[in-house]
């Protein structure tokens, strides 16, 4: 490693830009070697280069909404399902001495 304290302002921006441009090109050229062990495994497998982009990722179990634990007994429409922060109802309903499951649905 340089000792990178000696070097001028100018001098340490332009080691950037060369960096920069070293990264650039190393990430390319790994991007590339990646891409052609990828065609040669699926050649050596018996699939084609259409074959191999037709191929797609299993999709992911889509998250389904959490069922509300607590509606505010003044408003049912405002529900909290009991993970996160409290909503302002629910703190009302605790601050004037009620219990979080007098609100429970």
């Amino acid at each position: 490693m340089q000792d990178l304290s000696k070097y001028s302002l100018a001098q340490l921006r332009a080691l950037e830009v060369e960096v920069i441009e070293a990264l650039k090109t190393q990430h390319f050229l790994s991007v590339s070697k990646a891409r052609e062990q990828i065609l040669h495994i699926a050649r050596n497998a018996g699939l084609s280069v259409k074959q191999l982009h037709a191929i797609k990722a299993p999709s992911t179990a889509k998250k389904s909404a959490v069922k509300a634990k607590y509606r505010n007994p003044d408003d049912p429409t405002q529900q909290w399902s009991g993970r996160g922060r409290q909503p302002a109802w629910i703190k009302a309903l605790i601050a004037s001495g009620k219990s979080v499951d007098d609100a429970k649905a």
